[in-house]
């Protein structure tokens, strides 16, 4: 207890700059997954982009990003275990930061898109098993986040596959496209309206208090996406019509429809990651406040200061800006070749995926959802539209995650130790 009430204060700015590091790579991780289909499809531009998940981004952390968030992550630990070291606690959490952090920034300078959570939950579970040992971690836990490398891709691709083959067979393979796009777009539109009232809904607002239950949201979401239909019906009549090809595919009328469509798509995503993934840096970082605050006292969740969500919204919004490039660059055309309507399928795809895991309670990553989406769209195409040689190091960087940030933790967490006492 002496060394909470000792080195309370060197604690708390430690954990805001270790939570304001990891928040900075999941800006330049996974904010780019996000973005990567839009901006490789070449529906926005890569400067549209930052602007969009800037805004949008901040927006879901500060907004949505809790006012309670849970601060061992994802019960991964029992916190009764550390009830009479609290310090471990600081120890481990403050290690966790910085071990996730650390692999972000390396994962983001190689251009692999790797799950920010499974960077956090490795790194806890390494502290955890270094400072209470092996009975402490909650196994089947992390067996079911480990489940997830193989759940959320599937998932995802199966539905990108599905829809984009939906796209080319009532759209582009027919004698007139333009003809077809005007009269099956307007169902697209309502679907995205639709999935992305969804994400917001389950994912997006669930912090903020609002108490909407699942099959409200179904029926919130059916409204809003019969609205969007309406628009969208506006606005293609406005559309001027052309026959110049763009691809072997579409024309370019067409595409410039698909590619409107995942402006709001990506707008969506963006709310609804940065009011998620925010608890990957704050969650932590809320723990040593919590413990310091307290003077020693741990429980199970802790107030979240309106400035740690702006903090965590800023790191994410720098990351973004200063190293997002590289991963859009893996995700949006190192996979495979996008046009509007393939990112649409896979943007789509992944947004439908996390609505469907919110309902169920499926374990699922963000980052391995849509990659699998960009995949399932590639396979459409078949296999040699699919880079095999970027699959291959992707998937390899998915399986070094956990195992990566729970070394560095333990590395970090005894170098606390030592240096604290």
């Amino acid at each position: 207890m002496s060394i909470i009430a000792q080195y309370g204060e060197v604690f708390i700015w430690m954990a805001c700059i270790f939570g304001f590091f990891m928040a900075w790579g999941v800006g330049a991780n996974d904010v780019a997954n996000a973005m990567g289909t839009s901006v490789g499809s070449r529906a926005i531009t890569i400067r549209q982009a930052i602007v969009i998940a800037v805004i949008f981004e901040f927006l879901g952390a500060w907004l949505a990003g809790g006012q309670v968030t849970e601060t061992i992550r994802k019960g991964i630990i029992d916190p009764s275990l550390l009830e009479n070291d609290p310090q471990l606690l600081v120890y481990g959490m403050l290690a966790s930061l910085l071990a996730a952090g650390s692999w972000l920034l390396l994962a983001s300078m190689r251009g692999w898109p790797v799950s920010t959570t499974h960077s956090i939950v490795g790194a806890i579970v390494g502290f955890a098993l270094a400072g209470l040992g092996f009975e402490a971690v909650n196994w089947s836990r992390v067996g079911n986040i480990a489940a997830s490398w193989v759940v959320s891709p599937l998932m995802a691709g199966s539905i990108a596959f599905m829809l984009f083959k939906s796209v080319q067979h009532l759209i582009f393979e027919n004698h007139n496209p333009e003809q077809a796009a005007k009269r099956y777009v307007p169902f697209y539109v309502l679907l995205v309206g639709f999935i992305i009232a969804m994400v917001t809904l389950t994912k997006g607002l669930k912090h903020i208090g609002l108490d909407v239950s699942f099959a409200g949201s179904l029926l919130y979401s059916l409204l809003f996406g019969i609205a969007l239909m309406f628009l969208g019906i506006w606005m293609e009549r406005r559309l001027v019509p052309s026959s110049r090809k763009t691809d072997t595919f579409g024309f370019e009328g067409v595409e410039r429809v698909f590619g409107v469509l995942m402006l709001f798509t990506a707008c969506a995503m963006a709310f609804a990651h940065g009011s998620n993934d925010v608890a990957n840096a704050v969650g932590p970082l809320a723990a040593v406040i919590s413990v310091v605050y307290d003077h020693g006292n741990i429980n199970g969740a802790a107030t979240v200061p309106w400035w740690v969500l702006v903090l965590g919204g800023g790191g994410i919004v720098v990351g973004l800006v200063t190293y997002g490039r590289r991963v859009i660059a893996t995700v949006g055309t190192g996979i495979t070749e996008l046009t509007p309507s393939r990112g649409f399928a896979a943007t789509l795809a992944a947004a439908t995926t996390v609505v469907l895991a919110s309902g169920t309670g499926l374990p699922i990553s963000t980052t391995h959802t849509l990659v699998g989406a960009v995949l399932g769209v590639g396979l459409a195409r078949g296999m040699e539209a699919l880079n095999l040689r970027v699959i291959g190091t992707i998937v390899m960087s998915w399986l070094i995650t956990l195992p990566a940030g729970g070394g560095l933790a333990i590395l970090f967490f005894f170098l606390f130790k030592g240096i604290f006492g």
